[in-house]
């Protein structure tokens, strides 16, 4: 489990494709921090590390699944990825609750600048039957963009806004995101919930 706050934007060193399968070689400032098998998101998706080299980066490997649900298989070399280690359970809840497992991809439509922060819009699709099931966005209620935890604003049925502040734009791959750009998107799970409860006492 993840909150949302990203510990540091990495770097793509490599990425190699074998079968269905994307292996990402990425370099961070806690690689030497890492183990074989723990589980990092990588713009908010939770990832297996695989292998850690002697170069201070590490592996993980995204499956067919995985590519065709979220941006990784947009990655190359040289982009950054937004990174977050698992959540220490007697720690603070900073963000929100997050599973790293994307839901979808959204693009970016519009971006405005406002006294100092920015205004990014997303739009994404969904069918009527997975928004019946929370997947969805709600005014004030919480989003995963990338792997950052965002408070929702100008909700619509398909798209919404997010503030970026500039600590936030500048410390993640916010700053590379520009109209047309492709992102990941967790809806809250709290929410999803909440639809099934309702689902099955109806």
């Amino acid at each position: 489990m993840f909150s949302g706050i990203v510990e540091e934007a990495g770097t793509i060193a490599g990425v190699t494709r074998r079968d269905g399968n994307v292996d990402l070689r990425v370099r961070c400032s806690f690689t030497d921090e890492l183990r074989i098998d723990q589980s990092v998101a990588h713009n908010g998706v939770c990832l297996t590390v695989v292998a850690l080299h002697p170069d201070s980066t590490y592996t993980v490997t995204a499956i067919q699944e995985t590519l065709d649900r979220s941006n990784l298989g947009l990655l190359a070399e040289g982009d950054e990825v937004n990174l977050e280690r698992s959540m220490v359970m007697n720690g603070r809840l900073d963000g929100h609750i997050v599973q790293g497992h994307v839901d979808t991809t959204a693009v970016c439509t519009d971006i405005e600048d406002v006294e100092g922060s920015r205004y990014y819009r997303f739009e994404y699709e969904v069918s009527p039957e997975m928004v019946r099931k929370g997947y969805m966005t709600v005014e004030k209620g919480s989003v995963t963009v990338n792997g950052v935890s965002l408070t929702v604003c100008d909700s619509e049925a398909r798209s919404f806004r997010v503030a970026i502040i500039p600590y936030t734009f500048e410390h993640t791959n916010f700053k590379a995101i520009k109209p047309g750009t492709r992102v990941n998107i967790e809806f809250d799970i709290i929410g999803k919930y909440l639809a099934r409860l309702a689902e099955l006492t109806a």
